[in-house]
């Protein structure tokens, strides 16, 4: 099997896929439970393309790649949704969008000294999961069923870990992409 066309990497796509659908489905139609199924879909194919890519030593560059991509992707789009939809405030956006900007300078500086762009790391994973947790959470919150109370806690209870992690990575890629560039000189 090539390095490319392989089961990870498929589901890395597929989860790409989602994103579309998922602001079609809340923001178009406003079907949340399946907007949110949407999610759930890609939060579990997030966690198993990179354990069967290990699993199954199809570890690949291109999913290294594709995987941290989509899942900014997927933030970017959710970020928006719930933004548009009342379940978070602006400055959150800011939070996390201006950590990827910066991350996303640093890592052309680090190519333009030929250092390769980050590795993610687990706490970077454990980061993006709960921010992957929080946004289904958040968007039931904004539902009217009965589970609305429990989703506001739990939701917020996942973005709040899951933005300080954001954070504390960030600052680690940073300050890790820095010295790369340094030593490098």
């Amino acid at each position: 099997m090539s390095s490319i066309l392989t089961v990870p990497n498929a589901l890395t796509i597929l989860r790409g896929l989602g994103i579309p659908l998922f602001i079609y489905l809340a923001l178009g139609r406003h079907a949340d439970g399946a907007a949110i199924i949407v999610l759930i879909i890609a939060g579990a194919t997030d966690y198993f393309d990179g354990k069967l890519a290990r699993a199954w030593n199809q570890v690949s560059r291109l999913g290294e790649l594709m995987d941290p991509a989509i899942d900014r992707l997927y933030i970017a789009a959710t970020l928006i949704v719930l933004f548009m939809r009342d379940a978070i405030p602006l400055w959150i956006i800011g939070l996390i969008v201006g950590r990827d900007l910066i991350l996303g300078i640093m890592t052309l500086a680090m190519r333009r000294v030929d250092i390769p762009p980050f590795t993610v790391t687990y706490l970077g994973k454990a980061a993006t999961f709960n921010l992957m947790y929080s946004f289904p959470l958040l968007l039931l919150a904004k539902s009217a069923t009965n589970w609305a109370g429990v989703a506001f806690v739990a939701g917020w209870s996942f973005a709040v870990w899951g933005i300080a992690l954001y954070l504390i990575t960030g600052l680690d890629y940073f300050r890790t992409g820095w010295r790369f560039i340094a030593d490098a000189k």
